[in-house]
């Protein structure tokens, strides 16, 4: 699968990851770049650092209206959707008994059902055309977890099971998925400083990295997209022996925890 001659959306794309795969899609020789981030001023830097082959799109992706309307102005603008890279998210420390549910509720919209409301509108017309990409920006905190970002590691799971789910049900019509699954990226998501990124978010990656790494998957077809092999290590020690992993992960939790402050964002 390759983005040349494509058109390609990618939300969050006014600052790292999102901002990386829009600039490396364009040099891949994407037809047309749509930015969409809810900072406008970020999706026009970044449409900026392109070129005409970009365009910078007001998005807010937890409200589906306005991911509509921002599809269906590509779509008159460039023409019909190819590739959709569903990376916008948010984060911040979080727990089961004191984040308010309200933190929640945005985070389930802007983590979850912002896939779901691109997804819905740009599925029927890749099927029609027998070709198209979904990628979804997860976290390895969908796959092992996050620690201390309660909501964050629930909603990351559940991007690892639609994107999963659509793999499975729409490869053999053209539609192929891809999960990118990130250890820690050099990006306004991580503060690089802290307890956390220095202890557990794995080998830190700059956000071109990322994006290459995006490409190259596309290139073989390979659905899960990790930034570091020690994630694949980590998720075969999950598998191998869910309990001892268990134990391994509340002694990090426990070394963790003193330095966390409740409801400050990770960014």
């Amino acid at each position: 699968m390759q983005v040349t001659g494509r058109v390609c959306v990618v939300t969050g794309g006014g600052s790292g990851i999102g901002r990386a795969m829009c600039v490396r899609f364009a040099a891949e020789g994407a037809a047309a770049v749509a930015v969409f981030d809810r900072n406008l001023a970020g999706a026009e830097e970044t449409a900026a650092l392109i070129g005409p082959v970009a365009t910078a799109y007001a998005c807010d992706v937890g409200d589906e209206a306005s991911v509509v309307a921002a599809l269906q102005a590509v779509e008159a603008a460039s023409g019909p959707i190819d590739v959709l890279c569903n990376n916008a998210g948010i984060a911040n420390d979080s727990d089961i008994l004191h984040t308010p549910l309200a933190v929640w509720d945005q985070q389930w919209q802007v983590n979850v059902m912002s896939h779901v409301y691109a997804v819905r509108h740009v599925l029927p017309g890749m099927i029609e055309r027998g070709w198209g990409i979904l990628q979804h920006t997860a976290s390895m905190a969908g796959i092992l977890t996050s620690h201390g970002a309660c909501t964050y590691a629930t909603t990351k799971h559940a991007v690892v099971g639609l994107a999963e789910w659509l793999s499975i049900t729409y490869h053999d019509k053209g539609v192929h998925t891809f999960l990118l699954a990130p250890l820690g990226v050099d990006t306004p998501m991580l503060d690089t400083s802290s307890d956390f990124a220095r202890t557990a978010a794995g080998p830190i990656r700059t956000a071109d990295e990322v994006a290459q790494q995006v490409v190259d998957a596309f290139a073989e077809d390979r659905f899960l997209i990790l930034t570091d092999p020690i994630a694949q290590t980590w998720m075969e020690r999950k598998t191998a022996d869910l309990g001892r992993w268990l134990v391994g992960m509340r002694k990090l939790e426990a070394r963790l925890a003193g330095s966390r402050t409740p409801g400050k964002p990770l960014a």
